[in-house]
């Protein structure tokens, strides 16, 4: 999936990469999902293709109905079983995503899968929640489009429970009782997701407008037997989040996110999140800039390049911190480049990830061990000095799906109790966080490196890959090799990034004084999502 039109790659802790909106179901219910949570097209029909190889179907004509949604709904019987917070225990409730829009040709077979579905399960086993849009034109809002989408899908066999009507402000009483009417249900199985502040309140929002007595009715859930302790749990989260996400400060911090996708931010979703998580949980009010990278190299054009170039350097100048996010590619690195080392040499707080990592490293070879041509092999395969180089073990020809994927272990190495990021993972030894990358720092300069002052104070467990570089004397210079945004939750930021934007905000002595931040368990009701995506992946 190109990043600039469909958005983020997100990885799960198995190495799958799924779409980006699995990393919101484990921000939102703090769960481990893995790639068989994830239903493509693709992936069904190759399914019932391997069947049909194996001579499974004993020669009978493989149709759309029955095998190709008997595959859905086997799959989704299947996924719904599988443990999800690390327990032995399977999930109480399987939350299953339709992705598209009613009438999408690529959806007809999910929705005949589900509606089988719903009358297998039975009463008291499946509710439906159909999500529509209701526009406000002239300030009129108009319900018709709602009005259809329900109409249609109900003509699938797929009857809404609930009616959840997104707009941008709360719905007047006659648009709720039209929509009551024409989508045939009451007015309470309505509910308005209006837009909030920020995302983090809509499950206020949804509380509010009594959701939870509805599902706890239409699935049964009274009959699940819950102990003291695990519902003492649940609501401390509420709490907890209720504290979080209700905004009552007005303290700024300014950071500065320096990508080469910024025209879809929908690519760095998962650093946008975790950076969202971070200045909540210091009580500040984030104020994002999004600069190209491109825009920060020198330009003899002049005219509007000469413009994006001063508008983009007065951005960076005004930040309280400089993030630069992963990516692929030459275009717009020198950019990067030269914002690392307005950090370094500025004394602002700077976070590398992924890309952002090797950049800093290519930029501090430059300027302080006098590598002048000093570069990527993923930039210039042909160059003297590479700083970064393909790790070797990986196939050159498949580009595919052949990264360095997943859930890995980072060692902090001795002598490194100095160490800021160290601190923020409350001084453990090992930690485990996601990786996506092809390309490594090269081991042959790490010594060079370390010498002129730039510290990797965390590796892989050979101790050949470098994980983890900061600068000592440096309010926050950090980077890493992995993706730390990728586990960040609303009541447990990613470390790196708390660190950063408590850095930022002039408060990361009072942040490392604290207790470590604990991750809590989502609900005494364990909940697994199934996401369907129908892009033929």
């Amino acid at each position: 999936m190109a990043p600039a039109e469909h958005g983020e790659c997100f990885v799960l802790c198995s190495g799958s990469e799924v779409d980006l909106d699995l990393g919101n179901y484990e921000r939102y219910l703090s769960v481990r999902l893995t790639g068989e949570h994830n239903i493509t097209t693709g992936k069904v029909y190759l399914n019932v293709i391997e069947k049909e190889r194996r001579g499974d179907y004993l020669g009978r004509t493989v149709q759309i109905v029955p095998h190709i949604t008997d595959s859905i709904k086997d799959w989704i019987r299947r996924v719904s079983k599988i443990p999800v917070d690390g327990s032995a225990e399977e999930p109480d409730v399987c939350i299953i995503e339709l992705g598209g829009t009613i009438g999408d040709i690529e959806s007809m077979p999910f929705i005949e899968a589900l509606t089988q579905l719903r009358h297998e399960s039975g009463t008291g086993n499946f509710m439906s929640i159909h999500v529509s849009y209701v526009p406000t034109v002239h300030g009129e809002q108009k319900t018709k489009p709602t009005q259809h989408a329900v109409k249609s899908v109900r003509s699938y066999g797929l009857i809404p429970d609930i009616v959840a009507c997104r707009s941008e402000k709360p719905l007047a009483e006659p648009t709720l009782a039209k929509l009551a009417l024409h989508c045939q249900v009451e007015t309470e199985q309505i509910l308005v997701v209006r837009d909030m502040p920020t995302i983090y309140q809509v499950p206020l929002l949804l509380s509010e407008q009594k959701l939870i007595p509805q599902l706890r009715a239409k699935l049964s859930l009274d009959k699940i037997n819950i102990s003291p302790a695990m519902l003492a749990q649940g609501d401390a989260l509420w709490e907890m989040w209720k504290l979080v996400v209700t905004p009552t400060f007005q303290e700024e911090v300014k950071i500065a996110l320096v990508g080469k996708y910024i025209t879809c931010q929908d690519a760095y979703a998962s650093v946008v999140k975790a950076l969202e998580h971070s200045a909540m949980r210091i009580r500040r009010k984030l104020k994002l800039m999004w600069v190209d990278s491109e825009d920060l190299e020198p330009t003899t054009k002049g005219g509007p390049a000469q413009a994006k170039y001063h508008k983009a350097w007065h951005e960076i100048s005004t930040a309280s911190g400089i993030i630069v996010p992963g990516g692929f590619g030459h275009r717009g690195t020198e950019g990067m480049m030269l914002v690392t080392r307005w950090a370094r040499e500025n004394e602002i707080p700077f976070l590398g990830v992924c890309l952002g990592f090797q950049v800093a490293a290519i930029q501090f070879a430059r300027d302080v061990c006098g590598l002048a041509g000093a570069t990527s092999e993923e930039f210039d395969a042909q160059a003297k000095d590479h700083v970064v180089v393909y790790m070797p073990e990986l196939d050159r020809e498949n580009l595919g799906g052949t990264m360095r994927l997943g859930l890995r272990k980072t060692l902090f190495q001795q002598g490194t109790e100095w160490s800021k990021a160290r601190s923020l993972y409350g001084d453990v030894d090992v930690i485990e966080e996601r990786h996506r990358h092809r390309y490594e720092i090269n081991p042959k300069l790490v010594d060079t490196l370390e010498t002129a002052g730039l510290h990797f104070v965390g590796k892989d467990e050979t101790g050949e890959r470098m994980e983890i570089f900061e600068l000592r004397d440096h309010p926050f210079f950090v980077g890493t090799q992995f993706h730390a945004e990728y586990q960040s939750q609303v009541v447990n930021p990613s470390r790196p990034f708390l660190g950063f934007v408590a850095a930022s905000a002039g408060c990361l002595e009072s942040v490392l004084k604290q207790e470590p931040v604990q991750p809590f368990k989502v609900s005494p009701i364990k909940v697994a999502p199934v996401v369907n995506g129908t892009a033929a992946e």
